[in-house]
């Protein structure tokens, strides 16, 4: 079931803990100490000013998606334990139904990501650095292109 987060202490703590361990996992090619470094942040203002979707099953949270000004998606993030069943794309969909045009960045050398957003219509818009990390990432949009549609 997707719904929307709430803000209660434990919602926030249950992505935060899935935002983490999945951020590690997915991004080998930045230092640990990087996202430690920017946990607090991530959890008190990026999250606060996102609309984020909550994927749960009974009361545990097994992934969460963010969006800000209702236009660009801020975070796709399944725990690890649950990657690969589907939820990720139970929550992008949800978002795509949602609204009209969003637009995303992602690290290039995740390539996995790269590869789901695409199958989802996603389509590369531009190449740039990421302004904190200074790691090349993708701009990607849905803008001309259908949800779900293969490039």
């Amino acid at each position: 079931m997707i719904k929307s987060l709430t803000m209660t202490s434990d919602e926030i703590e249950a992505i935060m803990h899935i935002w983490y361990d999945a951020t590690i996992k997915a991004h080998p090619f930045i230092p640990a100490t990087y996202w430690r470094g920017n946990y607090e942040i991530v959890k008190n203002e990026y999250i606060p000013n996102s609309e984020t979707f909550l994927y749960c099953d009974g009361s545990e949270t097994k992934g969460f998606i963010s969006i800000i000004e209702r236009a660009f998606i801020g975070a796709l993030f399944v725990d690890p334990a649950y990657q690969g069943q589907g939820i990720g794309m139970q929550l992008l969909s949800y978002v795509l139904n949602k609204y009209d045009n969003l637009s995303l960045a992602v690290y290039i050398q995740n390539e996995n990501a790269v590869s789901f957003y695409q199958k989802m219509g996603f389509s590369v818009i531009s190449e740039q650095l990421n302004s904190d990390s200074q790691v090349p990432e993708y701009l990607m949009s849905t803008r001309g292109a259908s949800a779900g549609e293969k490039e």
